[in-house]
C-alpha cells in the first residue's frame, strides 16, 4: 500500500522542527513526512519486535499507531523489550507502551487493542489499518494476520526472530507473495522451541524490529524498494545477511486468483493445535497436551499438603531451574528422558508427575514414559500455572 496524495496531511511549525532532518531528505522530503502523518500501522504484538518497530514509526511521525497485546510487562522482557523498564512490571504491556510512545512524539496518536487477535476479529481490525507489522512469536497468529492480510488488501511486514537469527519480508501485496506462498505449511508442534525455551539475543528483536519499522516507512511513504518478493535472513552471530527471491505460488490457498480459502479458518487446529479460546500467545503449547493423563496444580499441591505427594519430574534446562523451583525430585532434560530411563526404574511402581514451563515439554516426556511401562501424568500449565494459581514468589520467566 502506498500514501496517494490525496492522503496526506499538512505538518505543524513543530512538526516541522521535529522531523527536519527527514524533511532535509530529497528523496522523503515534506511530501514523504505529510505521507506519514495521514496513515496509520497496525503492530500485531508489543514484544520484541514490536518494542523498536514502535519506538521507530512513533519517532518517525506516523499518524495513528495501533497495538494488539494483552500480556503484562514480565522481567524476563526487560532483557530485549526495551518499551519497557523495571518499574513497569507486572503492568499491562500496551498501557506502559502508549505512555512510553506518547512521551515520545506528542503528534502521533495511539490505539491500544487489549485482546488476542482471532478469525472473529481480526478482518475489522486489519481492515482500519493501511499496513500491518507482524512481531508475533507463535504460528498460528502468522498465519491468521496473513490471511487477514491478503483478504483486507492490506501488506503484511512480517518479521521473525529466533536464537542469533532474523528474517524480514513484505508479504500480501497485490503483485507479491504471501506468507503462505513461501510457507504453505506450518512445522509439526514443538519441532520449532518458543523463545522461552530456545532463547534469543537480546540485541536481534532491536536490529530485526527497526529493519520492520523501515519496511512499513518505505511503503507509507512510497520510497525505496520495499521486500516484496524478497526474504531477507540476518545472522547475527557471524553479521551475515542474505537475500532469497520469492516467488507469487500461482496456486497459493489464500492469495492465487482462485483461492481455496475465502474465510478465516481455525488456525490453532491448522497448525496442530487444540483451539486455545483466548489463552496465551505463548508458542510454548503442544497438543500432547491433550492425549496423555494430567494432574492440575491445585491437585498436587493438595496431595503434597496430605504428606501423599507423587515423585516429581522436572523436564526442563537446569538453568530453568535455577530461576523458578516447585520443589521437583529430579531433573532429566526432556531431550534426554527417552535415554536416562534407568535413571527413573526405582520408580516404575509409583505416579510420577512430569512437569516443565507451560505444559508442553512435560507432555512429549510423558507420552514417552508410559510407552515404558511408567505410571506417568503431566503437570497442566507447568511452573507458569504453580506460579499463578499456587505460589507467586515462584519467579515467571
Amino acid at each position: 500500500m502506498q500514501v496517494t496524495d490525496e492522503q496526506t496531511a499538512a505538518l505543524s511549525p513543530e512538526e516541522l522542527q521535529r522531523y527536519s532532518r527527514h524533511l532535509t531528505l530529497p528523496e522523503f522530503g515534506q511530501d514523504g513526512q505529510e505521507r506519514l502523518k495521514a496513515a496509520s500501522v497496525l503492530l500485531v504484538g508489543a514484544g520484541g519486535l514490536g518494542s523498536p518497530a514502535a519506538m521507530y514509526l512513533a519517532a518517525a511521525g506516523v499518524g495513528r499507531i495501533g497495538l494488539v497485546d494483552f500480556d503484562d510487562v514480565e522481567a524476563s522482557n526487560l532483557q530485549r523489550q526495551i518499551l519497557y523498564g523495571a518499574s513497569d512490571v507486572g503492568t499491562s504491556k500496551l498501557n506502559a507502551a502508549r505512555a512510553r510512545l506518547e512521551d515520545l512524539n506528542p503528534h502521533v496518536t495511539i490505539e491500544t487493542h487489549t485482546l488476542r487477535l482471532t478469525s472473529d476479529n481480526a478482518l475489522d481490525l486489519i481492515a482500519d489499518y493501511d499496513v500491518v507489522a507482524d512481531g508475533t512469536d507463535n504460528f498460528p497468529t502468522r498465519y491468521l494476520v496473513n490471511d487477514a492480510c491478503v483478504m483486507t488488501g492490506t501488506p503484511n511486514v512480517y518479521a521473525s526472530i529466533f536464537r542469533f537469527e532474523g528474517q524480514v519480508s513484505v508479504f500480501a501485496t497485490e503483485d507479491g507473495p504471501c506468507y503462505r506462498c513461501v510457507y504453505e505449511e506450518p512445522p509439526p508442534p514443538g519441532l520449532v522451541p518458543s523463545c522461552a525455551e530456545g532463547g534469543v539475543l537480546g540485541i536481534l528483536p532491536g536490529m530485526v524490529g527497526t529493519m520492520q519499522a523501515t519496511e512499513v516507512i518505505k511503503l507509507l511513504a512510497d520510497i525505496g524498494e520495499p521486500l516484496i518478493g524478497r526474504l531477507l535472513m540476518i545472522d547475527a552471530l557471524s553479521m551475515n545477511f542474505r537475500t532469497l527471491k520469492l516467488r507469487k505460488n500461482p496456486d497459493c490457498p489464500v492469495c492465487s486468483a482462485n483461492p481455496s480459502q475465502t474465510e478465516l479458518i481455525d488456525y490453532e487446529a491448522f497448525c496442530g493445535l487444540p483451539s486455545s479460546n483466548g489463552s496465551s500467545d505463548e508458542t510454548d503449547t503442544d497438543d500432547d497436551t491433550m492425549s496423555v493423563p494430567e494432574i492440575t496444580v491445585q491437585d498436587l499441591k493438595r496431595r503434597r499438603d496430605a504428606g501423599e505427594g507423587p515423585f516429581v519430574l522436572d523436564v526442563r534446562k537446569p538453568f530453568e531451574a535455577n530461576i523458578a523451583d516447585i520443589g521437583a525430585d529430579l531433573l532429566i532434560p526432556h531431550e534426554q528422558v527417552a535415554d536416562r530411563l534407568d535413571e527413573l526404574e526405582a520408580h516404575k511402581g509409583e505416579e510420577i508427575v512430569v512437569h516443565c514451563r507451560s505444559g508442553a515439554r512435560s507432555a512429549e516426556a510423558t507420552q514417552v514414559l508410559r510407552q515404558h511401562g511408567f505410571d506417568a501424568k503431566n503437570l497442566k500449565g507447568g511452573t507458569l500455572a504453580w506460579s499463578d494459581e499456587i505460589d507467586d514468589t515462584v519467579p515467571t520467566y
